[in-house]
């Protein structure tokens, strides 16, 4: 039995099955999909990270309920500049270590610009296999001002170094588990001993870059690592829903059970979700958790006063 579960009876349907807290993607890029298919597929919530501030903070009401970083903070032609899916409004250049507010390009500025649109995160670009990455003094200044306005940095690092250097700074996530070459496993309990969270995305790869994400997010978890379910939808052909491969690569990194839930629940950041909803799972908890990933991608979004404990 999963801790978190509940065996209900839906008062409109009458149908029995099981309510568990509800689901967030911690990973959505929401101008690239139709996010208000996603309540029907079981996600209550969303994370996007990486969209216009402006338009997202018109994002008040209604399901799934969405919390945002705003634009990505990045170097000056640095990832995801001139990407056809990247239009400017979600692209924030960073030239100045500034600490002052309404410095052109400083770093104040830019956090202050997402903060002020509502961001429950800031988003860094550290993507060094996709052009020039932010200064080590610059990210610094980020991360102080972020601070500052009570926000957590997570940051896309991707490329010779980039992980090493979002741990060393104290980036509180990473927006993908990395699927870079060569990451020791030293720095990989570094990175679970500082309290680090990863965001999983596994679905997104493919070969040898699936394995090694699988691989690195294993050992994170083995080590206590905080792993959320996101799946950066709106990067290639994700389902709008709650992703069944997704789920199951987690499991094949080892997180299974009340961890998988949980990675699918966990509350981070702060407003992410909330307690009016429940993702219900029409029947009971399957006896043989190797089923767990296939039941949860069943899921749908129901009103929790629509619901009754029946145990």
């Amino acid at each position: 039995m999963l801790t978190a579960a509940w065996p209900v009876r839906r008062h409109a349907t009458g149908e029995t099955g099981t309510a568990l807290p509800a689901f967030i993607d911690h990973h959505v890029h929401a101008h690239l999909v139709d996010v208000h298919a996603l309540p029907a597929g079981g996600i209550a919530g969303v994370l996007d990270l990486g969209g216009d501030p402006v338009a997202l903070a018109r994002r008040t009401t209604g399901l799934p309920r969405v919390t945002f970083a705003g634009a990505f903070l990045t170097a000056p032609g640095g990832y995801p500049s001139g990407r056809s899916w990247a239009p400017d409004a979600i692209v924030h250049t960073v030239t100045d270590a500034s600490p002052h507010p309404g410095v052109p390009g400083g770093a104040r500025t830019a956090v202050d610009a997402q903060a002020d649109a509502g961001a429950a995160v800031i988003k860094v670009a550290l993507n060094a296999d996709a052009g020039p990455v932010l200064s080590d003094a610059v990210l610094a200044a980020i991360l102080t001002a972020a601070d500052e306005r009570g926000l957590p940095v997570v940051a896309h690092a991707q490329g010779a170094g980039q992980v090493e250097r979002a741990i060393d700074a104290g980036v509180a996530a990473l927006a993908h588990a990395p699927s870079d070459l060569s990451l020791s496993r030293r720095l990989l309990a570094r990175a679970a001993d500082a309290g680090q969270i990863w965001i999983s995305t596994l679905d997104i790869h493919r070969g040898s870059a699936r394995a090694r994400a699988i691989g690195h997010l294993a050992a994170f978890g083995e080590r206590g690592g905080r792993v959320l379910y996101g799946t950066d939808l709106g990067n290639g052909p994700l389902p709008l829903g709650v992703n069944r491969r997704e789920l199951l690569a987690l499991q094949e990194a080892g997180i299974r059970g009340d961890a998988l839930v949980a990675s699918l629940c966990d509350p981070w950041p702060a407003r992410s979700v909330t307690d009016a909803v429940r993702s219900f799972i029409a029947g009971p908890v399957p006896t043989d958790l190797d089923q767990l990933a296939t039941w949860l991608s069943r899921a749908s979004v129901v009103p929790t006063e629509e619901l009754t404990r029946v145990d």
